[in-house]
């Protein structure tokens, strides 16, 4: 997608004097917002970054290229939107599965490897190589990128109290796990990797976390 350099804005919701709740008028506008963020997620998945344009994506979403304008002044705000809601899936994603699981090694792998066979995460790798040479895409992911990982090491730490006052740890822990989880499904999306070595993968990968925390070594021993 063509990045412009021109500056880009998030128009906030407008609220009804009255009650302070969003106007109809806001509320329509946060949906076609997201009905074109989703056609952007679409084609990032479909056609590659290169080729993912501002008239394309509008296609996409079934609007004219001067309404998507309307809300998106260029190609830059919108791929940084995009960005933004892949990043906010997959942390509610983690949130909901957290939720009804049990908080285990098991739960953390299973769950992110789970995200990681949905078109979002096709669309954040094929967005992470394209930044390589894409410098303003680079800026955009980056700092985005770096939000999210913190954000996401601190759900994940509050969650799981057995790694309580052993932060370092489980930091290497999340490490070791998105490095070997994601490059693991770069595998199977490239075919280097056969689906049959996936679960042996997963249970070496939650041996590996159980021993850098001596409780869950333990546990596992017990």
């Amino acid at each position: 997608m063509a990045l412009a350099t021109t500056r880009s804005s998030t128009p906030r919701a407008v609220r009804d004097p009255a009650d302070g709740s969003p106007t109809h008028q806001s509320l329509k506008s946060a949906q076609t917002r997201a009905r074109l963020i989703d056609a952007a997620i679409r084609c990032i998945v479909r056609f590659g970054y290169a080729n993912t344009t501002t008239p394309r994506v509008a296609s996409e979403a079934g609007l004219s290229r001067g309404a998507m304008l309307h809300h998106f002044e260029n190609g830059q705000a919108l791929i940084k939107a995009a960005i933004v809601e892949l990043h906010e899936k997959r942390l509610r994603a983690f949130r909901r599965a957290a939720d009804v699981g049990d908080h285990d090694v098991g739960t953390l792998v299973h769950t992110y490897w789970r995200q990681l066979q949905k078109p979002g995460f096709i669309a954040f790798h094929e967005l992470a190589l394209a930044a390589r040479t894409h410098p303003e895409l680079g800026r955009i992911l980056q700092p985005l990128q770096a939000e999210f990982s913190a954000r996401f090491n601190e759900q994940a730490y509050a969650l799981f109290p057995e790694w309580q006052g052993q932060r370092d740890q489980f930091d290497l822990a999340m490490t070791l796990s998105q490095t070997m989880l994601e490059g693991l499904a770069v595998g199977l999306l490239t075919g280097s990797v056969k689906e049959a070595t996936v679960e042996p993968m997963l249970a070496l990968l939650e041996q590996q976390i159980r021993a850098l925390n001596p409780a869950l070594a333990q546990q596992a021993s017990a």
